[in-house]
């Protein structure tokens, strides 16, 4: 059997995970794809002898077993964190703030720019911001005072209509994906990380770091500008965490690894169900403040990047998934 790798051979560098994996489980399951966008991957379909389906990447849903309304319910993370909270489910609070005037008549009062500062300061002027209907960890970074918060607000208005404010928790994090109720694969997240070199210093190392996020439409790491540990030079090799988002896009780290307990895994499914969902990634925390019974959701993923199976050599978990999806929607 061919590995996803090789469907990526020849490929423009863009080229869509989705595509290359979809290509790979069509041709084990006797399955036709084709390209129809001029072999950019973009768009493609999916056909048996009899069914036709259609994907596209971007903004487009993977999977096409996952309704709509669910879909568009988890990509809300405050509607979703409201759903989940209210079924029972631990998961993170939080206050969304809008960052513009236009529709204000269509939404209640409390959730303005400047509701936005009080909120922070009844935080202790220290939080956790992230647009609220945002993904890949895009300016998803915590803020300790009001004049960035200010400035974050100020850059996130260029790109989003809305934020998210949440108190700063700090634990274990993990990923839980699943299939229906069946726990396909867990992983361990870490936070990014840039590697020392000898010759240039901390501030140089990260500076690359962020064109290269900005490069991929993400936002920048934020860090403290003024901090003189910055110019040091690490070591060849020294590794240096960055703080924050842990997301693969960003530069963050996933490895599979078991599930830190049956009530995390139990967490997860009751989420899922919560939300209507058929496929789903559940990132949470565990081990909060050292307790460790102590867990709550952080989201949930509604079209979850799989590339970890990827770099895994884990094809047999990405073909399980795509059945799922071939299955679910006539196509075997």
């Amino acid at each position: 059997m061919r590995s996803p790798a090789e469907f990526r051979k020849g490929k423009p560098g863009f080229y869509p995970d989705q595509a290359a994996y979809a290509e790979f489980a069509a041709a084990e399951f006797g399955l036709t794809f084709r390209d129809l966008d001029g072999g950019s991957g973009l768009i493609f379909s999916i056909a048996s002898r009899d069914r036709l389906l259609h994907f596209g990447a971007g903004r487009c849903s993977w999977y096409p077993q996952n309704n709509a309304t669910a879909s568009t319910l988890a990509s809300d993370k405050h509607f979703a964190s409201r759903i989940l909270r209210d079924a029972g489910v631990p998961a993170l609070a939080g206050e969304y703030f809008f960052l513009h005037e236009r529709h204000r008549a269509h939404r209640p009062a409390g959730h303005e720019r400047g509701d936005a500062v009080a909120c922070f300061k009844a935080l202790g002027g220290a939080a956790f911001l992230k647009p609220l209907t945002g993904s890949r960890g895009d300016f998803a970074q915590a803020v300790h005072s009001e004049a960035a918060l200010v400035r974050y607000l100020d850059d996130v208005a260029k790109y989003y209509d809305s934020v998210l404010i949440q108190p700063i928790v700090e634990g274990t994090e993990y990923r839980v994906f699943l299939l229906d109720d069946d726990a396909l694969y867990c992983a361990r997240k870490y936070p990014p990380s840039v590697t020392g070199d000898g010759v240039h210093t901390l501030r140089e190392l990260l500076a690359a770091h962020n064109d290269a996020l900005r490069a991929r439409g993400l936002s920048p790491a934020s860090l403290p500008t003024s901090d003189p540990s910055l110019d040091a030079v690490p070591a060849n090799g020294e590794r240096h965490n960055i703080p924050g988002r842990m997301n693969l896009s960003a530069g963050g780290t996933m490895v599979l690894a078991e599930a830190p307990s049956e009530q995390a895994i139990a967490m997860a499914q009751q989420a899922v169900r919560a939300i209507g969902l058929r496929v789903a990634a559940i990132d949470m925390f565990v081990d909060i403040g050292g307790q460790p019974d102590s867990m709550q959701i952080i989201e949930v993923n509604s079209n979850p990047a799989i590339r970890l199976l990827e770099d895994s050599n884990r094809g047999d978990l990405i073909l399980k998934i795509w059945n799922h999806t071939f299955t679910a929607m006539g196509l075997l």
